[in-house]
């Protein structure tokens, strides 16, 4: 399409990288006026027999980072004026309990309140802050379950669309959101499940 594309190596869950990364965009690109927060993580394990590590690993990448990346993303647009559009990837599990994913699940609401919190902060700064909150969607995430035959066939009979959901499902749910399309749309977090949470 002709766009410049600026490409940055980060773990963000390390020490200032968050940081890191906007003030890298920035200085290739010359401001900041999108941010889509989707990196995140999964760990499935019983709750009785759930690690502390996999509690902190996750927490730290799903919500940590979230918070972090999107302070520092708000107080670049802030500085440059103009406003912008903060996009958080959520799960369907921010509404729903889920079984045998408790630090994803407590992540993830983490992630739909957060978005409410700085929805109420930046809206008044001209940034718009909401959320999609994917269903089943057929990534690396879910092989085990989309190999489990007894699974698989449970979470399709629930889902009307009547099938796993693919990353392109999610493409215009957050080009809506990170365009001026949704100026007045500040706060919410928009389920892209197939129909799951409607059953």
């Amino acid at each position: 399409m002709g766009r410049r594309c600026e490409p940055i190596a980060a773990d963000l869950t390390a020490p200032g990288a968050p940081a890191k990364a906007v003030e890298t965009a920035v200085a290739a690109l010359g401001r900041l006026d999108i941010l889509v927060n989707n990196a995140g993580i999964i760990r499935r394990t019983d709750f009785l027999d759930f690690s502390e590590k996999d509690w902190d690993d996750v927490m730290n990448l799903n919500i940590r980072a979230v918070f972090l990346l999107s302070q520092a993303a708000a107080r670049q647009m802030v500085k440059q004026g103009g406003g912008g559009k903060i996009v958080s990837v959520a799960s369907m599990l921010s509404f729903q309990g889920g079984i045998r994913v408790p630090s994803y699940t407590a992540s993830k609401s983490g992630v739909m309140g957060l978005t409410r919190l700085m929805a109420c902060e930046l809206g008044p700064k001209g940034i718009q802050c909401n959320a999609i909150a994917p269903g089943y969607m057929a990534t690396d995430n879910t092989v085990a379950l989309r190999a489990d035959e007894k699974r698989n066939a449970a979470i399709l009979e629930r889902i009307p669309a009547g099938r796993w959901g693919t990353p392109d499902d999610l493409k215009g749910t957050v080009v809506f959101l990170a365009s001026r399309a949704s100026d007045y749309v500040n706060g919410y977090t928009i389920a892209v499940d197939g129909g799951w949470l409607a059953r």
